[in-house]
């Protein structure tokens, strides 16, 4: 690390020590006169300290209802889940058949066998962010779901609809909606505990 590294991020530590709980726009703003530095690398410097974990960003404001967090961009992974789940149902009952769109539906079709119903599962197991790196979430949402699907099928195979497409469409999608809601409910009790917690923290 430079010399004008080091002074940047000792800006950007001094700003948030002075100023907790300010927002990144205001610490960012604040060091960039600090050290004179353009505004753009005290961003990159603050990811930087992010990364090494020498500062932590917290959303002071977090959505604490279930209406808030659907309408924030926490909930991106549910509606792109959502979606994804949509647009497997119509790819397969709505879209005709052939080229382009087995394209599309294998894809589709793919991500929703494959890795949304463990995806489901892991953000209901682990709802916070830090308890799972990216890549261990992306690995057991794969490994899980490649041992919900055929449990799913097993236990059709002892209904009376038995492993037809229709009935096994349906109990996916009903299985990873249903946890991906069960993990917005867990989600949002996180946030409205450290929100409460949060708010009960002392002030200097």
């Amino acid at each position: 690390m430079g010399p004008k590294s080091r002074n940047i991020q000792e800006a950007i530590i001094g700003v948030a020590r002075r100023k907790p709980g300010g927002s990144v726009e205001e610490v960012v703003t604040e060091a960039s006169k600090v050290s004179g530095a353009p505004s753009f690398l005290v961003a990159r410097s603050l990811h930087t300290l992010r990364e090494e974990e020498k500062l932590t960003l917290e959303d002071l404001t977090p959505p604490v209802s279930i209406g808030e967090y659907l309408q924030s961009h926490y909930a991106l992974w549910f509606w792109a889940t959502f979606a994804t789940v949509i647009l497997t149902l119509v790819s397969v009952f709505v879209l005709p058949q052939g080229v382009p769109f087995i394209y599309l539906r294998n894809i589709a079709g793919g991500l929703f066998v494959l890795y949304l119903p463990g995806y489901s599962v892991v953000e209901a197991l682990y709802p916070q962010r830090r308890d799972l790196e990216g890549l261990e979430r992306l690995a057991l949402s794969i490994g899980l779901s490649l041992a919900l699907v055929p449990l799913v099928g097993l236990g059709l195979n002892y209904t009376p609809w038995g492993i037809r497409l229709n009935p096994l469409l349906t109990a996916l999608t009903l299985l990873t909606l249903g946890l991906s809601v069960g993990a917005v409910w867990r989600k949002v009790g996180y946030m409205r505990v450290n929100t409460i917690h949060a708010s009960q923290l002392p002030r200097h």
